[in-house]
């Protein structure tokens, strides 16, 4: 398990407490900070936003469980970064090739909305996370919040990496940002994302890896 993570860590009062409500109406959730799935030496990191509250809060693996993680794990087989188009529990032998899959906020927020000091507060997991990825990575943020926190955990300015569907931005020492419409039911339901799109994204890692 890579030091970038704090499995007991209660630093935000807010999901603490948030977690301990969960916990008390669904016991055999797992209800804690979510760790990173896959190798910490991966080229290809995926940072999404934060645990949903049936999916990785659930399981207690990144994108397991719940709406977005169909079109993810299916998009990595694809694309040949995972071992099957499914990740249904976090014992079902899945793995990831060459991938790396974390949240830029460990814990499940209220309403999946978690707030700029908690956003703040988990970034310095994600910079030890962004520091063990290998010369000539990739990392694919999902959404505006995971590319803001990427952004931030480089030590680089927002105004210059503005974000959007497909961008590329060179974070230096030869590792890519590449940029994806978070693959939430809402983005997927209404085609603001559909497959096609985020298979080329994929497609586009892939390629820069190579």
């Amino acid at each position: 398990m890579s030091l970038a993570f704090d499995p007991d860590c209660r630093a935000c009062d807010r999901l603490a407490s948030f977690l301990e409500e969960v916990k008390a109406g669904h016991p055999d959730y797992h209800c804690r900070p979510v760790a990173p799935f896959g190798d910490p030496q991966a080229r290809l990191l995926v940072v999404g936003l934060a645990p949903g509250m049936h999916g990785a809060n659930a399981t207690g693996r990144p994108f397991t469980g719940d709406h977005a993680g169909i079109l993810l794990y299916e998009t990595l087989y694809k694309c040949g970064f995972a071992s099957a188009p499914e990740s249904r529990h976090i014992r079902d032998g899945l793995q990831l090739k060459n991938c790396r899959i974390t949240n830029a906020v460990k814990c499940l927020p209220p309403q999946n909305k978690p707030v700029g000091s908690e956003v703040r507060e988990c970034n310095r997991f994600l910079q030890q996370e962004l520091q063990q990825l290998p010369e000539g990575g990739v990392v694919l943020a999902l959404g505006g919040i995971a590319h803001r926190a990427v952004i931030k955990a480089t030590g680089k300015r927002q105004v210059d990496f503005p974000f959007g569907h497909a961008a590329e931005h060179d974070l230096g020492e030869g590792r890519k940002l590449l940029d994806s419409y978070h693959c939430s039911r809402y983005n997927t339901q209404t085609k603001r994302l559909t497959p096609e799109m985020f298979q080329s994204v994929f497609e586009k890692a892939a390629d820069l890896l190579r």
